[in-house]
């Protein structure tokens, strides 16, 4: 490095252990286009010493080749780190770096302003203790400014530092920066931002950087640095709240020991005290604490362990161990802020997967109640939410989980949405609370259950998924199907796609979200009947895969038969005797599948009826010989 501490030089041992025990503060920088996050972050770097001497002899070359200041220093050039960003100015990724100084070691995140990179930001918000917003001296509180403090308070940051930079644009004029704090301070109170420390400054030029500057003699507060070496971490506060351990691992290497393993959320915990274990509500004591150093007497938030108890509990990755005398809630229903991440729209009543915890778990969305307009502020009706979109709506999940309110908890009430078919993160979201009906609403346990009704049909009970083009001849095999199956004296049910829009699914429409709460009615019907003992058939377009698969999980083992009739579209589109491919051609019907919107053919079908090579009379034979082989059929 350009300059080390002489601890460094001399006894590198009791450096390395100095530098273990630091605390390390997590902070962004924010604010709109040109506002100086990169500068102030390279400027941090600087001062801090935590340049090696080619790290600054580049910058100083690049500084002559892209630099803004003429001869002098680009600092934002440390960060800027894409060719893009540099070209243009601005910041497009979240840049991460690290520094320490004597007090405290620190990972900054510099995130982008530009309003198409709001998931980039929320990425590197998620684990902040502190949001350094910037504010350009000359310009004041803009659109962007409140864009990002309605980020940092949804993301669940307490403490805000006020940055108003480039005074030295300005004059370092005191009427200036009281005028655009005030602002601030009113806007942000409908935030619920609070805790906000105002601070005059110029990171081109050090003023209030890592001392006070002569030219702001009227600003009696603390320098960043010295705030950021001070501030109290989110880490300390939440050692505060109650005892929460999300159990990432069952902890078993040999007959003799049986711990849980995970990473303290929130509280403290010491052996003796009673845990409740969620979601079965079962409780025991705490025995022991194990690290690899050895036993604990007591284990805090932030603190990895192993946990042992003086009870045998059925305890399970994802699970939380909660303090028993405060324990988390339980629910499977909840009204959440989603914050959406992927180009795919999210599309309501389809099934994601969601991981909150260590727990990961099928979930779906109803249509959003609004979506938030970062802008303004304003809640507007909204159908579904696009790349970069924020909006609350409730998320229903397939069992019951512990969690707590994001606003308490960040670990046991966020989570995000994962596509079932990419694995992509396509969203994130925090929890508000649980839905009361989530806790008045229960399954009604019944004497004659699925295999007793089975049982007096003297059938294997299932459902037969005919998927393929408009035109394919999903319908007339399946209904040919039908006629097989009963004249062989099986109870069998054709759910088809054009009677089932005349009733159950008369109000929906064509578009990507509709056909998706299709798909979803008609596999939760199919469910009943099959947990009626009956044989139900479905022919549907159902074009999407994660439908289709959210279809597959809703029924045991081997009680889904996917049957992929495998149509071309040129031949599909001769036997239009609707006329629809025509309408779809003419722009006179939209959302019309295999024109303007996507099939995607299943992957791994039980069965593939190829319909240019057999009639629909050996279609129907090779399904029932395929039922037969796969024993649904004696």
């Amino acid at each position: 490095m350009s300059e080390v501490s002489d601890l460094l030089s001399t006894d590198i041992e009791q450096y390395l252990r100095q530098h273990e025990t630091k605390s390390l503060l997590r902070f962004i920088t924010c604010g709109s286009v040109d506002d100086g996050k990169s500068t102030l972050i390279g400027r941090l770097l600087y001062e801090a010493k935590s340049l090696f001497e080619d790290q600054l002899a580049a910058v100083e070359a690049d500084s002559k080749r892209w630099g803004t200041q003429g001869g002098d220093i680009d600092f934002a050039l440390l960060v800027d780190g894409l060719a893009a960003e540099r070209e243009q100015g601005i910041t497009i990724d979240v840049a991460y770096r690290f520094f320490t100084t004597d007090k405290r070691k620190f990972i900054v995140a510099d995130t982008p302003g530009h309003e198409q990179y709001t998931r980039n930001m929320i990425t590197g918000a998620s684990t902040a203790d502190v949001a350094v917003i910037l504010i350009d001296a000359r310009k004041g509180v803009l659109t962007q400014t409140r864009r990002h403090s309605l980020l940092v308070s949804l993301i669940g940051i307490r403490k805000v530092v006020l940055a108003i930079n480039k005074m030295d644009l300005v004059d370092y004029s005191e009427e200036v920066f009281l005028d655009i704090e005030g602002k601030y301070r009113e806007f942000a109170k409908d935030l619920g931002l609070e805790d906000i420390t105002a601070m005059p400054l110029s990171a081109l030029r050090g003023d209030n950087m890592l001392a006070h500057s002569e030219n702001t003699p009227w600003y009696t507060g603390p320098t960043l640095m010295a705030f950021l070496e001070s501030v109290e971490l989110d880490e300390t506060r939440r050692q505060k709240e109650v005892f929460r351990m999300p159990v990432q691992w069952v902890n078993r290497p040999d007959l003799d020991f049986r711990g849980f393993s995970g990473t303290i959320s929130s509280g403290m915990v010491k052996p003796g005290d009673a845990v409740r274990a969620q979601p079965s509500g079962r409780e025991s004591r705490i025995t022991r604490i194990v690290t690899a150093n050895g036993d604990l007497p007591l284990a805090v938030a932030g603190q990895s362990i192993t946990l042992t108890l003086a009870d045998e509990i059925d305890i399970s990755r994802g699970d939380v161990l909660s303090a028993a005398t405060a324990p988390a809630e339980v629910a499977d229903q909840f009204e959440c802020t989603v914050v959406w991440m992927a180009e795919e729209p999210m599309l309501p009543g389809r099934a994601y997967l969601l991981k909150i915890g260590a727990l990961t778990l099928s979930a779906t969305l109803a249509e959003p109640k609004y979506r938030i307009n970062v802008n303004t502020l304003e809640h507007l009706a909204a159908k579904r939410l696009d790349l970069n979109e924020i909006g609350v709506c409730n998320v229903a999940m397939d069992r019951a989980v512990p969690f707590d309110p994001y606003d308490r908890n960040r670990d046991t009430g966020g989570f995000i949405l994962i596509d079932r078919m990419t694995n992509h993160t396509v969203g994130a979201g925090m929890l508000h609370f649980a839905l009361r009906r989530s806790h008045n609403i229960h399954v009604q346990p019944v004497d004659v259950d699925k295999a007793a009704r089975a049982a007096q049909k003297q059938q294997r009970p299932a459902v037969l998924w005919f998927t393929g083009l408009s035109g394919a001849g999903k319908s007339t095999i399946a209904n040919l199907v039908d006629k097989k199956l009963h004249a062989l004296g099986r109870h069998a049910y054709l759910l088809d796609g054009d009677n089932v829009r005349h009733g159950l699914c008369r109000d929906l429409g064509f578009t990507d979200a509709d056909r998706v709460e299709n798909i979803r009615r008609v596999a939760e019907t199919a469910k009943l009947m099959v947990d009626a003992g009956l044989v139900v058939l479905t022919a549907f377009i159902s074009p999407f895969r994660a439908e289709r698969a959210m279809a597959r999980g809703l029924f045991a083992e081997g009680e889904f038969v996917e049957i992929h009739i495998d149509t071309p579209l040129d031949v599909a589109e001769q036997r239009d005797v609707k006329g629809l491919y025509g309408k779809a051609r003419r722009g006179e019907l939209s959302n019309f599948t295999g024109i303007d919107s996507p099939y995607e053919p299943p992957e791994e079908a039980e069965i593939r009826i190829d319909t240019v090579s057999a009639s629909v009379e050996a279609s129907a034979d090779r399904v029932i010989a395929r039922l037969r082989e796969l024993g649904l059929i004696e």
